[in-house]
């Protein structure tokens, strides 16, 4: 199983966009504004740049975008900012400045957030390249023209962060299907870049299915075939167009920080306001009604399949069998007290504690025992698919009657679509809704929740 540690942090481009609005108010100061126009001007131009900065891909900066392009969205950005400005004054026009202080005040602005963008890409790159640091492994599969055009840009190019291991050629009679996913298990592979004019439709699928089930990033370089999925992202690494297969969206700086702080809002108001006076209500239940810890910890998998501790309320007997068997709804290891904390999901209330920890997700693929996930792995197609993500306490398998109990093969894999679906179509609003209706399930009931 490949695990890519060499994600960029989701809190780069946030502290960036913060840092650059204050530098758009604190120049504002240029103004000979009242302290009542400068708030104003200071709401007004902080919501103009999110909007045209989020709206037009400001911060959308890869490894491999070359400077001419970043030089293209700053010269757009200023742009958009000069028309936000005068805005402004069309709408306040008892405000009075002249045209020359607003082109003063975006073209200081907009130079100093430039240099400081391009100032911090030039520093990545020289971490990357002196430093070796957030490097990605990656292989070439196939030999022509554009693969050895690729090979380049990856050889000469080592501040852009890839490491090439190997070329492979698939027309090498000993060099087949099997043989390219070993050498990606055993060194570790985060990327494949694929030729497509040298790979057979049969060969592709299988390492699309390859790739899925271990999470491997696969990508093509592009011929006359054509080749069709949901998630297609075109780009150039030089001045060759690759095709990523799968990309996500919520792998992106703003989208993981806007994830990141709503597990932080809602884990922050549940561990304060109820699990404050909630553990210890229950830890005396649970203590009068049967002798054992409190908590019951159990090694999980979460994202990129790395193992973690999540935490619930015990509401089983103390069993050899836990870590091994799933509860059912006849389970005797249940007790008394454990029937009703399963009944209203009070159970799972400690795993606010794994969401405020980064463990976890309050919105997510549920997580599986160990054991079960390298069952699942080894049977159902694209299982480790839900693993591009965090778990959830709830998800939206779960509030699709896709929660408990795995009574059928047939159950976990439509857990497993469901959750597939969620990985590639996330947004923000589609966690809010799947947490209202998490509630209101909570409040009226679940017939899965035993």
């Amino acid at each position: 199983m490949i695990v890519n540690d060499t994600k960029h942090n989701y809190l780069v481009q946030p502290i960036i966009a913060s840092i650059d609005i204050l530098i758009l108010i604190g120049f504002a100061k240029l103004f000979d504004f009242s302290s009542h126009s400068y708030l104003l001007f200071a709401v007004f131009i902080t919501v103009s740049w999110i909007i045209t900065a989020y709206g037009f891909s400001f911060y959308s900066i890869y490894r491999f975008t070359p400077l001419v392009r970043i030089l293209t969205i700053i010269a757009r950005q200023f742009f958009l900012l000069v028309i936000c400005s005068f805005t402004f004054l069309g709408i306040f026009n008892e405000i009075n400045t002249s045209v020359r202080a607003v082109l003063e005040y975006t073209c200081l602005s907009m130079g100093v957030i430039a240099i400081l963008k391009i100032t911090i890409f030039n520093v990545r790159k020289r971490f990357r390249k002196q430093l070796g640091g957030d490097m990605v492994r990656v292989i070439i599969i196939g030999k022509n023209t554009k693969t050895e055009r690729l090979k380049n840009f990856f050889n000469y190019n080592p501040a852009y962060g890839f490491q090439l291991i190997a070329n492979l050629d698939v027309l090498d009679p000993e060099i087949d299907i099997e043989y390219i996913k070993d050498f990606v298990l055993k060194n570790d592979i985060s990327q494949m870049f694929c030729s497509i004019a040298e790979l057979k439709n049969k060969q592709i699928r299988a390492l699309i299915q390859f790739a899925d089930n271990n999470l491997v990033s696969l990508k093509f370089l592009p011929d006359n075939k054509k080749i069709f999925t949901k998630k297609m992202e075109f780009q150039y690494y030089g001045i060759t167009p690759i095709l990523a297969l799968r990309t996500l969206p919520i792998d992106t700086p703003v989208n993981l920080f806007l994830k990141r702080s709503l597990d932080l809002t809602i884990s922050l108001i549940v561990v304060i306001g109820i699990l404050s006076w909630l553990t210890p209500l229950v830890s005396l239940l649970i203590a009068f009604d049967n002798k054992g810890p409190i908590f019951f910890k159990q090694k999980r998998n979460g994202i990129g399949g790395s193992e973690f501790y999540c935490y619930k309320f015990r509401s089983m007997r103390v069993n050899t069998a836990a870590n091994d068997l799933q509860a059912s709804k006849t389970d005797v290891r249940t007790t008394k007290v454990g029937r009703f904390l399963r009944k209203t999901s009070l159970d799972e209330m400690p795993q606010f504690y794994n969401v405020l920890m980064g463990d976890m997700s309050v919105v997510g693929p549920r997580p599986h025992m160990v054991a079960h996930t390298h069952s699942f792995a080894t049977q159902i197609d694209k299982f480790m698919l839900r693993h591009l993500v965090k778990p959830g306490i709830t998800g939206l398998a779960q509030i699709s009657g896709y929660r408990g109990e795995i009574e059928s093969k047939r159950d976990i894999k439509n857990r497993v679509r469901f959750d597939i679906f969620y990985v590639e179509n996330w947004s923000i609003l589609m966690d809010l809704r799947i947490i209202a209706k998490t509630f209101i399930k909570v409040i009226y009931g679940d017939t899965k929740a035993y």
